[in-house]
Parts: C-alpha cells; sequence; structure tokens
C-alpha cells in the first residue's frame, strides 16, 4: 500500500478552492470516490486524515472546500462567519459542493460513476444538501450534522440512500429535528437511516471537542460505532 495525497483546485466563478485527494497508488485502476465534508474549521488535518483512511479501505478520499482556498486555517470566528453565511445560502452552498464533487469525479484515479460523500457538523449538513438536491451520487454519511432544511429543495427526490449518525443529546440537532430529518427524507424518497446515540452530544468524534461548553463531548464509544456503521454502509454500497 502506498497512499499518495495531491491538492485539487477548483472554481466558482472568481472564487477558488482547494481540496485534498487520497488514493492508494498500488490499488490499480479508478476506485469508488468518496468526498468529505468539513466542520465550522474549514478544511483541516482532521478532514485529510478521514480521506488518508478512506484511501487505506481501497476508496479515493477527497477533503473539499467550501470557503475558499485562501481562507484554509482561518481563525474559528472568521470560520464561523464563513459558515453562517452559506447556511443561510444554501443555493450558493449547493452550488459549491456540487463543484467539489464534479472536481473529485474529474480525478483519473476516481470511478466517476461510483461516488459517495461524508461530513461532520457543518459537514453533515453539506452531504445531507448534496443528497436533497436529488444529485445521483451512492449515498451519503452525516455525521453529528446539522439538520435544518434548505428551504429550496421541497419536491425533489434523493437519488442516494443516507446514513446519519447522531447524537440523541445533540443541542445543536434536538431530537424533534431528528424526528422532522426522517419526516422529510421519506416525502423526497429516500432510503434513510438514522442511527442515534443515547447520551452523546455534539462532535462526538473529535477528541478535541470542548466540553465547557455544554455542546460538544467527545465519546469514545459513540466514535467507534458511528465509524463501524459509516465503513459497513459505505462497503455495501459499492460491495467492497
Amino acid at each position: 500500500m502506498s497512499i499518495k495525497t495531491r491538492p485539487v483546485d477548483y472554481r466558482d466563478g472568481d472564487l477558488e478552492f482547494q481540496g485534498m485527494l487520497a488514493w492508494d497508488d498500488d490499488a490499480g485502476g479508478p476506485r469508488p470516490g468518496v468526498l468529505v465534508a468539513h466542520t465550522i474549521r474549514g478544511r483541516s488535518e482532521f478532514e485529510e486524515g478521514r480521506a488518508k483512511i478512506l484511501a487505506e479501505q481501497g476508496y479515493v478520499g477527497f477533503a473539499i472546500d467550501v470557503y475558499g482556498k485562501d481562507t484554509i486555517g482561518s481563525e474559528i470566528e472568521e470560520c464561523r462567519a464563513m459558515m453562517d453565511a452559506l447556511r443561510g445560502e444554501r443555493p450558493a452552498l449547493q452550488r459549491r459542493l456540487l463543484l467539489a464533487l464534479n472536481a473529485m469525479r474529474d480525478q483519473p484515479e476516481v470511478d466517476a460513476a461510483r461516488v459517495a460523500a461524508i461530513g461532520y457538523c457543518f459537514g453533515g449538513l453539506c452531504v445531507l444538501d448534496i443528497a436533497r438536491t436529488g444529485e445521483p451520487v451512492a449515498g451519503v454519511v452525516s455525521f453529528h450534522g446539522l439538520f435544518e432544511p434548505p428551504g429550496n429543495t421541497a419536491g425533489n427526490r434523493i437519488e442516494a440512500r443516507v446514513l446519519a449518525l447522531h447524537g440523541w443529546d445533540d443541542p445543536l440537532a434536538t431530537p424533534d429535528q431528528a424526528v422532522a430529518l426522517g419526516e422529510e427524507l421519506s416525502s423526497m424518497g429516500a432510503d434513510w437511516q438514522l442511527h442515534c446515540y443515547g447520551n452523546v452530544r455534539h462532535a462526538f468524534t473529535n477528541p478535541a471537542a470542548d466540553a465547557s461548553t455544554g455542546v460538544t463531548l467527545y465519546n469514545e464509544s459513540a466514535d467507534r460505532r458511528s465509524w463501524a456503521a459509516a465503513k459497513n454502509f459505505l462497503s455495501e454500497l459499492f460491495d467492497t
């Protein structure tokens, strides 16, 4: 196994974005591509690490950027402002996500007909929005994602299979919102699953989560169980 990485640039008009592609150079032939959507903090070592793990498991991982190439590594408050702006302008967010997805499809290591997406926190909202657009991806996985509907996808039919991995005590995605997500996905014809972890809060996959906020808290068992569920889901999607 020889894991390689390279930057991949893509554009939305005058805005330039940069993702990081990871693949096993010994695999031979195009492999299923898995987009990795980032948290509030933008593309970081966390998402790049997940892309590399996916490459080790036989996929091509692509850690994307929706804030802009020049903002990678920005401070948290600047990232919060960028995230909030995109949450308020979901068509623009969806356009950037689909551009990133197509940039991944264009890479020679990727089997463009077999792609999926995973995302964390804000990235969980992002991959749910990819599905909501009706984009023909095999599936999406949301880890402790935000569930608020975008307001511009009513009447669409979801082609992707959907897996949402959720802490039941997440104050950013309440039980009522979880139920509403299930109803929304059902109304759009989705093949969906919602795995809820009891006594688990937001950002449960992040060992650096700040417990003092009362919002975020790492949970080792939920982290382990959710990754196992995601691995099984991807394996089912691609028969790997």
